[in-house]
């Protein structure tokens, strides 16, 4: 049986194959009622778009993700919800590992973006927060949305995804505190992380609010792992005077931390509460289960990825606004009032 054309659904459905061609690629200035007969009249012939003359046209019907994160979970959440995305709009994605540190990282992402027709770019941090590669991508003709860690966007340069660590430390720390927690030690402070500096913003200020101090000798630097998060919770637990709770920040370094107390002789929650951040995996492959903040990634990046996709179809960076995610307490089992 012959293949459907292009012109067979527009002889179907009563319109040009023009019109036809703007429905398929999702352009603007369609009347509804002209999209429906459209659509209908391809489902009925089961006609296939031809992604390959678009690419003959030179017309970028591809967006990236581009990253430096060693965390897994984070990676395959945010690449499934670019993906649920692209395939409801027929867009194709490029998934980029890249080196943040690099001085050719810049370079690298030109040569993609001319090489692979790409038109769209997602930007996570630390990328994300590199003005300077954000400057030199918008002057390639790229639409960027970058996903970031603050209260508000920090400029106007590019629309951007932001989730609120401040809000999120906060909420946590309150709950420990009204738990009845006093020592609270804050594992996974990093100076050049956004995220972690939002969220220690946001332990400090549930403190003040509630007109009680912190031990700074509690804030303990460290790395984003399970690794990390044992050597952490191995100093305070060595220290004069022993926290009763634990605010991680991320699972991994939860996981680690409890396993570091199992070593110690100590039981989760009974004699130290641990909590953690993101709601990934290791929250509830850990026993006790974690309470943690659910940082719901898949739905962020399915979101920035819309973002790109409008920006793209409409040829506009001002088509869309920046949006913010707020994130919520899970209560689990591995928190509970400290014993006297």
């Amino acid at each position: 049986m012959k293949k459907p054309t292009i012109k067979d659904v527009a002889k179907l459905a009563g319109v040009s194959f023009k019109t036809v061609s703007r429905v398929v690629n999702q352009e603007p200035n369609v009347s509804e009622s002209v999209k429906e007969k459209v659509l209908e009249s391809i489902k009925q012939l089961n006609y296939q778009p031809n992604h390959t003359a678009r690419v003959m046209r030179k017309a970028p019907f591809s967006l990236a993700f581009v990253y430096d994160n060693p965390n897994s979970h984070y990676v395959i959440e945010m690449q499934n919800g670019i993906i649920s995305e692209c395939r409801k709009k027929g867009f194709e994605l490029v998934i980029h590992p890249t080196d943040s540190h690099s001085d050719e990282v810049g370079n690298e992402l030109a040569a993609m973006i001319g090489s692979n027709q790409i038109g769209g770019i997602i930007l996570t941090p630390p990328l994300s927060e590199n003005k300077e590669l954000v400057t030199f991508l918008l002057s390639r003709d790229a639409k960027v949305v970058r996903i970031l860690s603050g209260e508000q966007p920090p400029d106007k340069l590019a629309p951007v995804l932001h989730v609120d660590d401040v809000d999120a430390g906060f909420k946590m720390t309150q709950y420990l505190l009204e738990l009845g927690h006093r020592d609270i030690a804050f594992l996974g402070f990093h100076a050049s992380h956004e995220s972690s500096l939002g969220r220690v913003r946001g332990f400090k200020k549930a403190h003040e609010l509630a007109g009680l101090s912190f031990d700074k000798n509690f804030i303990i630097d460290g790395e984003f792992t399970f690794e990390s998060g044992m050597d952490m919770a191995k100093q305070v637990l060595a220290m004069p005077k022993r926290p009763s709770a634990i605010f991680a920040c991320n699972d991994e370094i939860a996981a680690g931390a409890v396993f570091m107390a199992r070593l110690n002789d100590l039981k989760v929650p009974e004699d130290i509460s641990i909590i953690g951040f993101e709601n990934s995996p290791f929250a509830t492959q850990t026993w006790p289960h974690l309470t943690t903040i659910d940082q719901p990634n898949f739905d962020i990046a399915a979101t920035a990825a819309a973002m790109v996709i409008e920006m793209m179809k409409s040829n506009d960076v001002h088509v869309v606004d920046s949006k913010g995610f707020s994130l919520e307490v899970v209560i689990r089992d591995s928190a509970c009032k400290p014993s006297l």
